[in-house]
């Protein structure tokens, strides 16, 4: 009896080893979000899945959420250096920032970025150099074009107020081409200034103070740049619902979950289908400076009818017929 015990303890030992030690093989890549749990990237990780990587059979991925507070990004990505993955994935600008801070030798790999090179997070498009490839967008250009959609919406509007950090390179290139691009539209561009997304989080007083501005100046439409609107998305939404503003932006759930009429985008899931080739590579034995950085393809337009209802508005046939997209 004594023997049949020992025996099964000595199985369970091996056993157990043998799992310990397949895990410990397995390659560990990290998951770097700036937003909660709630907002996972399944399209990334469904082609991981495609591409044969199986979380918990051949590969295992650690988690880490910031749950929207920018001051946690930093000691989450250390917490992933430290746990010694293979590769860390992070997912915008200011996820990706606070990993490339964290380490300069573990391969990171971008699913969206704002302008990866004026922003410093690689050399070149081509020649990314260092530890860090994957997808990039260029905002400057999809503003322009997203002003210009406006106008056809909004033929009427003269006065358009744009909220955007100035401390942000990409935002700043950005809210200079619609400065650029406004003459030509008879457009005039009011400036409402963030100047820190801090700021924002932990003076939300002061937001409603510089959205206000837009009403008191009867400003005839919104502009909100993406990193706002994903911070101070519902206080957006309360005022845009208030005032009956039209809000327009480049993110694609400013129009899905608050209340914004029209966004002009890429695809964020043909980028992070794409941005999960670059994993499946790196995992492969790849090097992250030999792999170019990526711009989108796709692009999606997106309108909310629901409400261009409630701010009694009806956008025009040539535009409608345009939209990926249509909320009803």
């Amino acid at each position: 009896m004594k023997s049949k015990f020992l025996f099964c303890l000595l199985i369970t030992v091996l056993l157990t080893t043998g799992l310990a030690e397949a895990q410990r093989k397995m390659p560990l890549v990290g998951y770097l979000e700036y937003g909660a749990a709630i907002d996972r990237d399944e399209a990334f990780f469904q082609a991981l899945r495609d591409l044969g990587w199986i979380d918990g059979q051949n590969i295992a991925i650690e988690y880490r959420w910031a749950e929207g507070k920018l001051d946690r990004l930093p000691a989450l990505a250390k917490e992933l250096v430290d746990l010694r993955v293979h590769l860390i994935v992070a997912r915008a600008a200011t996820a990706i920032q606070a990993a490339k801070r964290a380490t300069t030798t573990i391969p990171i790999v971008m699913v969206r970025a704002a302008d990866a090179v004026e922003n410093k997070l690689v050399a070149s498009l081509a020649r990314p150099g260092g530890n860090v490839t994957g997808m990039s967008e260029d905002h400057a250009d999809l503003h322009t074009k997203l002003l210009e959609l406006l106008h056809e919406t909004l033929p009427r509007a003269k006065r358009i107020a744009v909220l955007w950090n100035p401390d942000s390179a990409t935002y700043t290139r950005s809210f200079k081409a619609s400065q650029a691009v406004a003459p030509a539209l008879g457009l005039t561009i009011q400036s409402l200034q963030i100047n820190h997304y801090f700021e924002a989080e932990l003076r939300p007083e002061k937001v409603d103070g510089v959205l206000e501005a837009a009403a008191k100046e009867r400003a005839n439409a919104l502009v909100v740049m993406p990193a706002m609107y994903q911070i101070l998305g519902p206080r957006i939404a309360a005022f845009a619902t208030k005032n009956r503003m039209p809000v327009f932006s480049a993110l694609g759930y400013a129009v899905e979950k608050h209340f914004g009429l029209l966004a002009y985008t890429y695809s964020t899931n043909d980028m992070s289908r794409r941005a999960a080739t670059y994993v499946d590579k790196i995992l492969k034995g790849a090097k992250p400076a030999d792999l170019p950085v990526e711009r989108p393809r796709k692009f999606e337009l997106v309108i909310n009818l629901n409400t261009a209802k409630q701010i009694g508005l009806t956008i025009p046939p040539n535009v409608l017929a345009r939209a990926d997209k249509v909320i009803r």
